[in-house]
């Protein structure tokens, strides 16, 4: 990949004891998976040239054992073999807020945003994420099999985020990451959700500047009494985000927003992505320097309010200047509460944006972005067995995905 913007690598459950103790109530081990060989006309790994006639062998760990041409790659005895006229890795969606929105767009399932303060920066996504929640099912039928979720846009900071799979019955089952980043918002959306404090856009930036002076003065006195004294838990994740254990996640639209979120950086020294972006085209070189990757908006956002001035583009723009780009289904206001990625990527395809630098948005570059690409976003020895099977070109209007598959699992056989 010729970008030479940041990505991180997987973010930790936490640390020391308190790390080890929330990963061992949250993780479930996984079922025993079956022992399964993919064959594709053709074999998108997204970890180098496209393979015709591919096969890809999953073990019953879960885990991918192979992937090559199918006339170097010997289909064990008891393998059940599955085709399909393109593969691909399973799809990532770098950013959403599926399992705490739910579809019925009712009050009691509406956790993406707690309203009655703008700074939440201690919220724990996995503390309302519903692993039944028919939207995840909806996205998994698509093809998406890692999702990164958790508090959404709207307030100045409004919580942690986190990275699941699209299945199990319960968070443990789904998780992959329990904290991946805090989520901020810069603009008028802000004020719109709180009765319009803070206000101006400068009171915002100023607000956020304050909550992170003090938790560096927190993180200062814990290291001089050796982590004795009171535990405030806002400070304590924002300390975390200064010391770049959490990456920021910052959501700006407007140019004026996105260069506020870049001076922050530069002052405080976390490590960035930025969300959103939709003026992003109007500053990619200040980007480009600042060496942070984005989270696009949907490339079929609405364009009105502080995205009017969204382009289809940007994407292939971004792209081209060497900026690591990955897409998103965002969060909806209405019904049906979420979109899907495949369809957000086959957009960007349409205007321009190369079939294969589309797929990356979606799989490997997307799984950098949000930490997870030790695990998931192309198809590797040793990777999880997450593949998606279509009946033809996976941005056409007429293809199908007629199979999906996390960790070694069938999850959907039927065409959609």
């Amino acid at each position: 990949m010729h970008s030479s913007t940041a990505v991180f690598g997987k973010s930790r459950l936490g640390s020391g004891l308190i790390g080890a103790a929330l990963a061992a109530a949250l993780v479930v081990p996984s079922p025993l998976a079956a022992q399964l060989a993919v064959r594709g006309e053709t074999v998108y790994t997204m970890a180098g040239p496209p393979i015709q006639d591919g096969v890809v062998l999953i073990g019953r760990d879960g885990k991918i054992e192979q992937v090559g041409e199918a006339s170097r790659v010997r289909i064990p005895s008891g393998y059940r073999t599955l085709e399909a006229k393109v593969v691909t890795p399973g799809l990532v969606d770098a950013h959403s807020v599926v399992g705490l929105a739910g579809y019925l767009n009712q009050p009691h399932e509406q956790d993406q945003l707690e309203r009655t303060n703008a700074i939440q920066p201690e919220l724990r996504a996995f503390d309302a994420y519903n692993a039944g929640e028919f939207l995840v099912e909806w996205i998994r039928d698509y093809g998406v099999t890692t999702v990164h979720t958790g508090h959404g846009p709207g307030a100045l900071m409004s919580g942690q985020t986190m990275v699941v799979k699209t299945r199990g019955s319960n968070v443990g089952e789904a998780l992959v990451d329990s904290v991946t980043m805090v989520a901020m918002t810069l603009g008028p959306e802000v004020s719109a959700n709180y009765g319009g404090r803070p206000g101006t856009r400068s009171k915002g930036v100023a607000l956020i500047r304050a909550e992170l002076i003090k938790a560096q003065e927190y993180a200062r006195r814990r290291g001089e009494r050796g982590q004795d004294g009171p535990r405030d838990l806002k400070l304590e994740t924002l300390a975390r985000v200064l010391a770049g254990e959490i990456p920021a996640l910052i959501t700006a639209q407007r140019a004026t927003e996105i260069l506020a979120a870049l001076r922050l950086q530069k002052e405080f020294g976390f490590r960035l992505v930025l969300d959103g972006a939709a003026e992003s085209y109007l500053v990619i070189d200040e980007i480009r320097e600042a060496g942070v990757p984005v989270i696009l908006h949907p490339t079929m956002a609405r364009q009105s309010g502080t995205l009017e001035n969204a382009t289809f583009e940007t994407a292939r723009l971004l792209r081209e200047a060497g900026i690591t780009v990955a897409l998103q289904s965002g969060f909806e206001g209405y019904v049906p509460k979420t979109r899907v990625v495949l369809f957000e990527a086959a957009m960007a395809a349409a205007y321009g944006l190369p079939f294969e630098d589309a797929l990356r948005t979606v799989t490997i570059d997307a799984a950098r972005v949000i930490g997870v690409a030790d695990r998931v976003g192309s198809l590797e020895r040793g990777k999880d067995g997450d593949v998606v099977l279509f009946d033809g070109d996976p941005f056409e209007y007429t293809t199908y995905v007629c199979g999906v598959i996390i960790e070694g699992q069938v999850v959907s056989e039927r065409c959609r």
